[in-house]
């Protein structure tokens, strides 16, 4: 046996993704307000970037392009170096009010605010703009416990719970399990008797360990309230929580009726009594605000040409340009270590306003493929979305479909019919029997208008449904209409009948 070793050459062609390439991607992918933060950041940490201000001398295009002309001194710099220190950044900083007493005089008046052209400073006024929580559901029941009057072991057992109580309001960790979590031991009896007055604390349900528990406490709360208890019927609708919860959700009106011998309208009325109680009391307490939905563009109807119109959002993200106090210093003349520290900040500067400028001129293609593809949905409605593959997409533009993924990922478009998520218009689909294209959202929307419009005493089953469906030309298999059924939230036929 023997042991050879040989050598070969083999040429192959890699695309290498650089930093710009990467960061180009990046802020493509960014949802807009998140694109703010990034710019916000940018801004905190590069001394060479400002924010546009709006009574600035800038030429329209200029302003439509994001970039600002190149002096004699920008054009001059070699890019290619490294990253400045904290302690480059003071110096510059130092350096930087010198020049600006030099030439602008001692008040600062060349920095006016994007806002309000007031002499403020960004980085205060970000921090003013930022919202403050409310308090959270553990904070709102400690508040109220340390008023709890009990012996210090049950007091210290009720701050255990409450630290364990989900967001819901639920506590579903078991007391086994919270024993063993814990350094020091707590009796299973202190536990206990602390979460019977957590039950006491609002707000009403709070510490239950499933539903019906926690309806049972809001049920007791209610019933202690003369004005609110007024009307209530409270044998009945706990009986119907303690026993008949699994009935009620499958819509067994009439076995319900039978059983606690009534008639099918009072377990109706105890059931909408029910329906006023809150099955996740936590909610109401410190939860995050829903993050407002910043639009990426408008699509605007011209009734003069009868076309739709797409207006990207430039005037959200804010302008970003060089400072050109820092070009002055370059073109007077600095040391070597701070212009390679500008250097660098003006190469990262540069790459992140081109980067952003793609990222709008993406975004604005993409969109006006859409509204193209989509027309009949603007003007119809969600019935009429057709199939939109983002690989038809990428093709048409002449882009790899990753890019138009990037593009459409957590992007928001208002439209005359509302505002909707970018990705919402992408999608496979089938044909209808006279050959029309239709996207798997349009027979979801299909599905659910057949449903809103069926007689409640009889309603559809899945097989009617194909076969309704199949009257529309749409030819689908039960087990599809089942499937889009749940993802509707749509209940069977026999939950969906009326009493």
């Amino acid at each position: 046996m023997s042991l050879s070793q040989s050598f070969s050459m083999r040429m192959d062609q890699r695309q290498v993704l650089t930093p710009r390439m990467i960061q180009s991607m990046e802020i493509l992918q960014l949802p807009l307000t998140a694109l703010e933060e990034r710019i916000d950041e940018e801004l905190q940490q590069n001394p060479v970037l400002e924010l546009r201000t709006r009574d600035r001398e800038a030429s329209k295009d200029q302003i439509d392009s994001g970039r600002v002309e190149r002096t004699e001194g920008e054009k001059s710099l070699i890019i290619d170096a490294d990253q400045g220190s904290a302690r480059d950044f003071e110096r510059l900083e130092k350096m930087a009010d010198y020049f600006e007493n030099e030439e602008f005089g001692t008040n600062g008046s060349y920095r006016q605010s994007y806002w309000d052209g007031q002499d403020r400073d960004g980085k205060l006024d970000a921090m003013a703009n930022t919202a403050s929580r409310g308090s959270t559901l553990g904070e709102h029941l400690l508040g109220q416990w340390a008023f709890i009057e009990a012996p210090p072991a049950i007091k210290k057992a009720g701050i255990v719970l409450i630290d364990y109580i989900d967001a819901d309001g639920y506590l579903r960790t078991s007391f086994d399990r919270i024993q063993l979590e814990q350094r020091e031991p707590t009796s299973t009896a202190d536990l206990t008797e602390a979460l019977k007055l957590i039950h006491k604390l609002e707000p009403a349900g709070v510490g239950a360990r499933d539903l019906g528990e926690c309806l049972l406490l809001q049920l007791d709360a209610l019933e202690e309230d003369e004005e609110l208890s007024e009307g209530h019927d409270f044998d009945m609708e706990r009986a119907l929580v303690r026993e008949h919860l699994k009935d009620l959700e499958q819509n067994r009106y009439p076995l319900i009726a039978k059983r606690l011998e009534c008639s099918i309208d009072e377990v109706k009325a105890a059931v909408r009594r029910l329906g006023r109680l809150q099955p996740h009391p936590g909610r109401q307490f410190g939860a995050d605000e829903a993050p407002a939905i910043t639009p990426d563009a408008e699509i605007i109807f011209d009734e003069s040409t009868g076309q739709y119109d797409v207006k990207m959002a430039r005037d959200i993200s804010p302008g970003l340009h060089l400072k050109g106090l820092y070009l002055k210093m370059l073109k007077k003349g600095v040391d070597k270590k701070t212009r390679e520290f500008l250097t660098n900040n003006i190469r990262n500067a540069k790459w992140l306003i081109e980067s952003i400028e793609q990222r709008r001129s993406t975004i604005e293609r993409v969109i006006r493929v859409v509204v193209d593809t989509q027309r009949e949905f603007f003007d119809k409605g969600p019935e009429f979305l057709r199939p939109l593959p983002m690989i038809g997409v990428a093709d048409q533009l002449g882009v790899h479909v990753a890019t138009v993924s990037r593009a459409v990922s957590e992007k928001w478009i208002q439209s005359p019919r509302g505002v909707f998520p970018l990705r919402r218009f992408f999608s496979g689909g089938t044909q209808s029997a006279s050959g029309e294209d239709m996207s798997w959202d349009a027979v979801k929307e299909k599905l659910r208008i057949l449903v809103d419009n069926e007689d409640k005493d009889n309603p559809l089953n899945d097989d009617e449904l194909v076969e309704k469906l199949k009257e529309q030309g749409i030819d689908i298999a039960r087990r599809t209409v089942a499937k889009y059924r749940k993802v509707l939230n749509i209940q069977t036929a026999r939950q969906r009948k009326a009493y």
